[in-house]
């Protein structure tokens, strides 16, 4: 299978290619910014499937650069799309929780109704809307809290700040799935060979580990695992104000994903021990 990845350093993108084989475009052939070379370089490869693993994620920046985070989130993704569908090849493309408002109780659906109540957040779900648009066939995978041993997460962030410190202030009161780059790696590749026998499945999905935690459970999970003493404090959400609102629930329900392609989302615990192992020899 011929699959054209759009993102080279990105966490997803690197499990991507890890996973393979796939052709990754990094953003000196395929800048986002411009959707027009992005779907140039799907008519030159001519791939069977395309997937789109870049995107602008800094969400706190995002609230002062929504114009740039709208044409790399929803311009460019639109623009492959409407390439892929004219070559009659499917378009797999990474979404987010935060298209979500996170209020609530129970994992969101994947056909719950939408209320971003961030820049970011609106700017996936306009990628979304965009490639529905297109006409063709879409996988549209929404995932959240991803970790993995590349790239910066919050894993990542948990083990430097235990390296000087003894005790640390997390949030408690978010709640989700953390989960692994190489389970929505393997996701999407299994997807895509799926997609290609069946034309039928197209729509959107849900990809998020299990269990349910908070960060500050999380958070916990990662010392414990490291092997590090520090003690977590939990704290309200209200009382660690960032510039864009975070959402209280991002549990997504993964039902459909299991019914459709036989994929069982992944248990975080057993993938963060791995990537402990990684970044902890």
């Amino acid at each position: 299978m011929s699959v054209l990845v759009f993102g080279q350093t990105g966490q997803v993108a690197r499990a991507l290619v890890r996973a393979g084989p796939v052709t990754a475009l990094g953003r000196d052939v395929a800048d986002l910014t411009d959707p027009d070379a992005c779907a140039d370089q799907i008519r030159q490869h001519a791939p069977r499937a395309v997937i789109n693993a870049a995107a602008y994620t800094a969400v706190d920046r995002a609230e002062e650069e929504e114009a740039l985070a709208h044409q790399i989130n929803a311009d460019a993704p639109g623009a492959m799309a409407r390439t892929c569908a004219d070559l009659g090849i499917p378009f797999l493309h990474i979404s987010t929780d935060y298209v979500f408002d996170g209020d609530g109780q129970g994992a969101w659906s994947p056909d719950a109704p939408v209320a971003p109540q961030n820049a970011y957040g609106r700017t996936k779900l306009a990628g979304e809307e965009a490639v529905r648009a297109a006409g063709g066939q879409h996988a549209i995978l929404r995932t959240a809290w991803v970790f993995s041993a590349d790239g910066a997460n919050f894993v990542k962030t948990m083990l430097r700040l235990s390296e000087t410190r003894s005790a640390l202030s997390i949030v408690g009161d978010q709640r989700g799935g953390p989960t692994p780059a190489r389970g929505i790696a393997a996701a999407l590749l299994t997807m895509a060979e799926a997609m290609q026998s069946d034309t039928g499945l197209s729509g959107t999905w849900h990809c998020a580990g299990q269990p349910t935690t908070t960060w500050a459970r999380f958070a916990r999970e990662t010392f414990a695992l490291a092997g590090r003493s520090v003690e977590v404090t939990e704290i309200a959400t209200k009382d660690y104000p960032t510039p864009a609102k975070r959402p209280l629930n991002s549990e997504l329900d993964c039902t459909t994903l299991t019914q459709d392609f036989g994929i069982t989302p992944p248990d975080w615990r057993d993938d963060l021990a791995q990537v402990i192992k990684e970044l902890l020899p």
